[in-house]
């Protein structure tokens, strides 16, 4: 948001009197809201009944008096899409809830998503001004889905975002995820014809097979999805780009004049160590979207997920706990997450840890698995696992793990699941001439305009990033989007 739209707006005469209103000692006094929860014996008996109900119109008031309006808007700027999250939630004091999801809606396409599952302490929330008084900050993301929320259940109240006139110029977006959809609804409201094309036979991608219902129901997507078709957007499913067709092909017998490719990094890692060929290793990818995208946890499921008494989760980020929750509601005693680095380190988000811990997930921290070892069938029946200890730190800033010479114990377990991390898919890759790949494998791209080598094609989220959440790969598709849309005014002279 420029400096001089968000002055406008902090000056506006309903916010003078919201100010005046509540003086600032009764502002600061209040307690931070708690969020409502299902009790954790009642939901994890189900993968469909999701964790947190949101906040009441009261609670969602009461937080957003709390807010101080800082002149500065430090939140903004820690939220890689820009909202103006002080106006949002000084309309929802204002108990304008409808104005609120709007205002949302001119800076994002998913804000009932985010609401849900993005990181804001350490975005949003962790810029808050409270901080500087040891004092809890304001609750942004709670009342994020709250306003995005309403709108889903009171559309009359929330038109549709305002779109510029038709321009006739098609574009497409490969791949139905966070970052694609981000960039397909700013094209869309920029007036382009925007098609987005997805390998699988739901839109939605990792919002769909990756993050289970407890924490993102498929019905809160599809509401989404809903709005973005309102504007034009087209999705077309089971579609391969890069086999189904290439780039070009869609370029020159379709009319597509540029490309984003968000197609993120679905390919799994493994950690090559002695084992993990044996029946009941999996990978996070592979078990979560059967399990989330096919039903494979179901008892009539024609083709049903591997299941376990003792599950093993080797990882500490928010798919790790995604994956030992899913294994919990799946009828595991217990579900262990295994972590070579300490509970500090984990990346995962501190709600999903907090949720985890109340479930009855154990944490086995600075252990790493060096060998799987498997029954005279060939099922896995054990894991031998290195004690670890934290050295000085790496590249990213965290203690790296070293291991305790001789210090080995063996879990017995009847199921594993990695979550290590993923790879781009070099399927797409391979068709991309011209295209900039990095020794990873992901896309190269200016850093301020999400261009690659190819002027035509941009490129984010998780194939730029080689992985990112859900909030930075709907910035970089917001951000390729601006830039996107510079760049063709200027070759097609639309202006």
């Amino acid at each position: 948001m420029s400096k001089e739209k968000y002055t406008e707006m902090r000056n506006q005469p309903w916010r003078d009197e919201l100010r005046k209103a509540v003086p600032m000692k009764e502002r600061t006094a209040g307690e931070r809201v708690k969020m409502n929860e299902v009790d954790p014996a009642e939901r994890i008996k189900s993968q469909l009944l999701e964790v947190n109900l949101g906040l009441t119109p009261e609670q969602a008031q009461a937080e957003a008096k709390r807010c101080m309006d800082c002149a500065n808007h430090p939140c903004i700027n820690g939220c890689p899409v820009g909202i103006d999250i002080p106006t949002f939630v000084k309309q929802i004091e204002k108990g304008e809830f409808g104005k609120a999801a709007n205002t949302l809606r001119e800076y994002s396409s998913l804000p009932a998503v985010c609401g849900r599952v993005c990181p804001q302490e350490k975005q949003c929330e962790a810029q808050c001004t409270y901080h500087k008084m040891k004092k809890e900050p304001v609750a942004i993301g709670y009342l994020e889905r709250f306003a995005a929320d309403y709108a889903i259940k009171n559309p009359g109240e929330c038109p549709k975002p305002e779109k510029k006139p038709a321009n006739g110029i098609k574009i497409a977006a490969i791949g139905a995820g966070p970052t694609s959809l981000a960039f397909a609804g700013d094209m869309a409201k920029l007036g382009y014809d925007v098609t987005v094309f997805e390998a699988l036979h739901e839109i939605g991608g990792v919002l769909k097979y990756g993050i289970p219902e407890f924490r993102l129901p498929n019905s809160i997507v599809d509401s989404e999805l809903k709005a973005m078709e309102e504007l034009g957007v087209k999705f077309v499913t089971n579609f391969l780009v890069g086999r189904t067709a290439t780039l070009e092909q869609l370029s020159e017998e379709h009319g597509f004049k540029a490309f984003y490719v968000g197609s993120g990094a679905g390919l799994p890692r493994f950690m090559n160590i002695p084992g993990e060929n044996l029946n009941g290793v999996m990978s996070s990818n592979e078990y979560l979207t059967r399990v989330n995208l096919m039903g494979a946890g179901s008892e009539d499921s024609e083709t049903p997920v591997l299941r376990g008494n003792t599950v093993m989760v080797v990882g500490g980020g928010n798919t790790a706990m995604d994956s030992v929750r899913t294994a919990k509601r799946l009828g595991a005693e217990r579900a262990i997450i295994v972590y070579r680095r300490s509970r500090e380190e984990m990346p995962a988000r501190l709600e999903e840890v907090h949720h985890a811990e109340q479930e009855g997930i154990e944490f086995m921290t600075l252990h790493n698995p060096i060998e799987y070892i498997g029954t005279e069938k060939g099922r896995v029946r054990a894991v031998r696992l290195q004690k670890m200890e934290l050295g000085e730190p790496d590249a990213s800033g965290r203690r790296k793990p070293v291991p305790i010479k001789d210090a080995i114990v063996e879990l017995p377990i009847d199921l594993a699941v990695v979550a290590v991390g993923v790879s781009p898919n070099p399927l797409l890759l391979r068709t991309l001439k011209g295209v900039e790949l990095s020794k990873w494998g992901t896309i190269v791209v200016n850093e301020e305009t999400n261009q690659s080598s190819d002027p035509d094609i941009f490129a984010g989220g998780d194939i730029v990033r080689g992985g990112a959440t859900v909030i930075l790969a709907m910035g970089d598709g917001r951000k390729a989007a601006a830039s996107m849309d510079e760049y063709l005014r200027k070759k097609y002279n639309l202006d």
